[in-house]
């Protein structure tokens, strides 16, 4: 195939009235697909039923040390459930906190405690005059929305395959002491699928931020999410290299099992220095008397340890290795050759990036939504949902069973090449019919 670019007006518009007929085949079927989030399919989900078979009434509910899990107590997570959830962060039980059944909770709680209170004894953020984070893009959607409730203003930092821009957040910290924080997914980011270099890691950990407060948010979501057996990507732990570097507060490290058991009631836990956890701490135990302890019993004996966690892991991938490969093999059918669309091909996580030419995202995702596909807003990966470019699409393989799948990354590939011919009509001064 050739690039749209090299054809002439009148192929062009020939090509573009024959794309027209087929998008309106697609409006007249009335579909109802969504691809906007990264959430588990039903398959996903009854990988872990047998979960809910593991305590009964008659079960006992003492820890190995005696704690009995259905009374009040144990602030940070019991024993069995911080080794586990230590296993997976790859840290010490010694630097982690077991939470309740969301990491974003965690997250906003963190930021929350710093605006009203600060960081180890610095001053509150709400009384100061500005307070920014820096923010890796394209990125995840609900971070940048928590920064954005707290008035926090967000700077833009581009990704590459190696993680985001380190000769910019280096220059950043430094020179500006309103900078108290930046946003990261390390591994297999949301959404390009892309997992920090050693480097870049390193980088990180020697850090010197102008201010004291300033923390790395470390949201390692997708720790153990791989696709593949034999192609995975590995990540440097970022505790350990903070403490090498003699910056052992610098990081906050959040995880869940939110994609590994069920969304709605997993545990969720930070990874961070003795330091930082006694500062959490002092917030921790005015917020509550203590977590569901029932329900971090429930996944210590369901899952063991971190090798029947690590095994349950792959059940995941068998499930939606064909899903990214189906979508990623349509793309290649549908625009290898045309110039006018990139994507990325992940080997973990739960999305793929799609770059389409400057200034159609959002025409790409109405599109898509008047035929009936529905996806995540385009800008969303970007703070104030404000994508410079109007190019960046994420793209969610997870939840629609295969066929309809295959249906939506059609429609999909469909509507990029529609716009995409608009586009450069309308740049050559052609009349383009609207719909």
């Amino acid at each position: 195939m050739k690039a749209y670019k090299d054809y002439t007006t009148d192929e062009l518009n020939a090509l573009y009235r024959s794309l027209l007929v087929q998008y309106k085949e697609y409006q007249a079927r009335d579909l109802q697909l969504n691809m906007a989030r990264g959430k588990p399919c039903v398959e996903q989900l009854d990988l872990s039923m047998g979960m809910m078979d593991v305590l009964s009434g008659d079960s006992d509910l003492l820890c190995e040390d005696g704690t009995d899990c259905r009374n009040y107590g144990v602030l940070d997570g019991i024993k069995e459930a911080k080794i586990l959830m230590a296993d997976m962060m790859e840290v010490s039980t010694d630097n982690i906190i077991i939470y309740g059944n969301s990491s974003l909770n965690v997250m906003y709680d963190t930021i929350s405690r710093s605006m009203t209170h600060g960081v180890m004894g610095s001053t509150p953020w709400c009384k100061l005059d500005k307070v920014k984070f820096l923010c890796p893009v394209p990125g995840y959607d609900r971070h940048f929305a928590i920064t954005e409730y707290f008035g926090i203003e967000m700077i833009n930092i581009p990704m590459s395959p190696e993680g985001p821009d380190m000769d910019m957040i280096e220059r950043l910290v430094a020179e500006d002491d309103s900078i108290k924080g930046i946003w990261c997914v390390p591994k297999y980011s949301n959404p390009q699928g892309y997992s920090y270099s050693d480097l870049t890691v390193r980088r990180f950990a020697r850090l010197k931020p102008a201010a004291q407060d300033f923390r790395i948010y470390w949201d390692n979501a997708y720790t153990i999410h791989h696709l593949y057996d034999d192609d995975q990507d590995h990540l440097i732990e970022i505790l350990a290299e903070c403490k090498r570097a003699g910056n052992p507060d610098l990081v906050y490290k959040f995880a869940s099992t939110s994609k590994i058991s069920f969304p709605g009631s997993g545990i969720a836990a930070i990874a961070t220095s003795h330091n930082n956890m006694e500062d959490i701490r002092k917030q921790l135990c005015i917020q509550t008397i203590g977590h569901d302890k029932v329900n971090q019993l429930r996944h210590v004996r369901y899952f063991g340890d971190i090798h029947g966690m690590v095994e349950h892991m792959r059940r995941h991938a068998d499930i939606l290795r064909p899903k990214f490969e189906l979508v990623e093999r349509i793309l290649h059918e549908e625009m290898d050759g045309l110039e006018i669309g990139t994507w990325t091909e992940p080997r973990g996580g739960y999305f793929i990036s799609f770059d389409a030419l400057p200034g159609c995202a959002k025409a790409i995702v109405a599109r898509c939504k008047k035929a009936g596909v529905v996806m995540t807003g385009a800008g969303a990966t970007y703070p104030y949902g404000i994508d410079p470019a109007d190019s960046n699409i994420r793209i969610a393989p997870s939840y629609p069973p295969l066929p309809d799948l295959e249906i939506a990354a059609r429609l999909f590939a469909l509507c990029v090449k529609l716009e995409a011919a608009k586009k450069i009509l309308t740049e050559r001064g052609e009349a383009v019919p609207a719909k």
